[in-house]
């Protein structure tokens, strides 16, 4: 079907909208509370959808709605159109960070919630006195459909495959680091470090990882004999004991300025990784979001974190 400009009179772009949603959610109950719609609305659009399109769009497979080709179809050429639309039809107003009083929504990964959350929120504090964050937890298997849907406006983590209405900048290197017990003799050689026990934090409870596959390829393996969704209880269970578990370089030296915990190199080559936050291109102008992933830049950038940490040591002393 080819249109002219004409022809948008004849759609409700509002049921772009819809369309859109349901490509996401695939359930016309969870597209309608994400839009504020009762299911009858959802289905009423859906219907006219069909009609206009001339083509089903969804078939109904158990619990789910399957997208058609020629929703799919639609889709790669819609999501981008309503990101100009809406940027386009944004009010640009300016953007003031210390009387604001705006409402963030952010997604952190467990790692950077519990080592960069407390001083990057320590500075905003001084800059922008009246914002507030609604942080979710967020990782590379979350996060596209995070943004996809406006659950968060960014996201900061180990960034994978990304909408391609998504934006993404680099903030640092992630150099992976031993954690063990202070009682813990000095740094480990291979054998030393397959023959300890070890603490894996995994999100989805795996106790496989990039750790194990590069050990597999020097013909060695490691016993988790834990797994534990987050970092937080990490250094009362290394305490006293002859685990080890693996962390990035920033969750270490949080860990470690506590005490009772040592850091030591890992010993073997492990893939880089790298830290990242990313953004819907539909905010891409916005004043508010453009101020927050300045911050974000400045204070998480692995330059940045050591300037601050060099600034708090000459204050404390």
């Amino acid at each position: 079907m080819t249109m002219n400009r004409n022809d948008l009179r004849k759609i409700d772009f509002s049921l772009l909208i819809v369309l859109e949603t349901l490509m996401h959610e695939r359930n016309l109950t969870r597209a309608g509370e994400k839009l504020f719609l009762c299911q009858s609305a959802i289905s009423a659009s859906l219907n006219r959808l069909r009609q206009f399109f001339d083509d089903p769009l969804f078939i109904r497979m158990g619990r789910t709605m399957e997208p058609t080709s020629r929703a799919y179809e639609i889709q790669r050429t819609l999501t981008p159109a309503l990101d100009t639309m809406a940027a386009a039809l944004g009010n640009i107003t300016e953007f003031d960070p210390f009387t604001s009083a705006t409402v963030f929504r952010i997604g952190l990964s467990d790692d950077v919630e519990y080592s960069l959350l407390p001083d990057l929120l320590r500075q905003l504090r001084i800059e922008a006195p009246n914002i507030s964050f609604v942080v979710r937890r967020t990782d590379h298997s979350l996060l596209a459909h995070q943004l996809s849907t406006a659950e968060v406006s960014l996201g900061v983590c180990q960034c994978r495959d990304l909408p391609a209405n998504a934006k993404r900048k680099f903030l640092r290197n992630i150099r992976p680091i031993v954690l063990s017990a202070n009682s813990s003799a000095g740094a480990l050689d291979l054998d030393q470090y397959s023959n300890r026990p070890h603490i894996s934090v995994s999100v989805n409870g795996e106790t496989s990882d990039y750790i194990d596959r590069t050990l597999g390829s020097l013909g060695r393996q490691r016993q988790v004999i834990l797994a534990v969704p987050q970092y937080s209880a990490l250094r009362t269970l290394l305490e006293d004991t002859d685990m080890l578990a693996v962390v990035p370089d920033y969750v270490a030296k949080a860990m470690t300025r506590q005490g009772g915990l040592r850091a030591d190199p890992v010993p073997m080559t492990l893939p880089n990784l790298d830290l990242s936050m990313s953004w819907s291109a539909t905010l891409d102008n916005d004043p508010g979001e453009r101020w927050l992933r300045s911050r974000f830049s400045h204070y998480l950038s692995e330059k940045s974190a050591t300037l601050l940490e060099i600034s708090a040591k000459r204050i404390a002393a």
